[in-house]
């Protein structure tokens, strides 16, 4: 069959190709193997994977939410600024609720029940003077509807 060639050189031809094609067929099974083993693991269905996105709590997340603190927030809220968690009215209510440390409100996702002070009678007098003072000068783009108010339509 291989014309030309010695009976020996055919041996060691014959030898050689056999070699050749035995380990080509090796890799190949292996190669198939090993791009077949996913169709037998475990499947993933049920395992939860993480879906974890990075949320920035308020300023006062974990503290103490009173009066003063709700001030230092006021302080440095701009209405005209988009809402968010480090921008937001303190003394705005929605639907009748004041808002957390962050400014989520109750039966919102991550609305955290804030660590409030103390209050006594003497304290709500002059928490409420500071109300009528804000309420008669509003910061500079505060109406409703802005984009750093929760409200965008006028609470009854």
């Amino acid at each position: 069959q291989y014309t030309g060639l010695t009976k020996e050189e055919q041996i060691i031809f014959e030898s050689i190709t056999t070699h050749k094609s035995t380990n080509m067929f090796k890799s190949l099974a292996i190669i198939t193997l090993a791009a077949s083993a996913n169709a037998f693991a475990p499947a993933s269905f049920g395992v939860r994977t993480s879906t974890a996105v990075f949320f920035e709590y308020g300023e006062y997340d974990d503290k103490l939410w009173d009066n003063d603190a709700k001030k230092v927030v006021y302080a440095k809220w701009a209405p005209a600024t988009a809402r968010s968690t480090q921008n937001f009215n303190p003394f705005e209510t929605f639907d009748g609720n004041s808002p957390d440390a962050s400014g989520i409100y109750p039966g919102q996702n991550r609305y955290k029940d804030p660590q409030r002070g103390d209050v006594s009678y003497a304290l709500m007098q002059v928490e409420r003077a500071e109300i009528e003072e804000r309420n008669a000068n509003p910061k500079a783009g505060d109406v409703i509807g802005c984009e750093g108010c929760m409200n965008k339509k006028p609470q009854n």
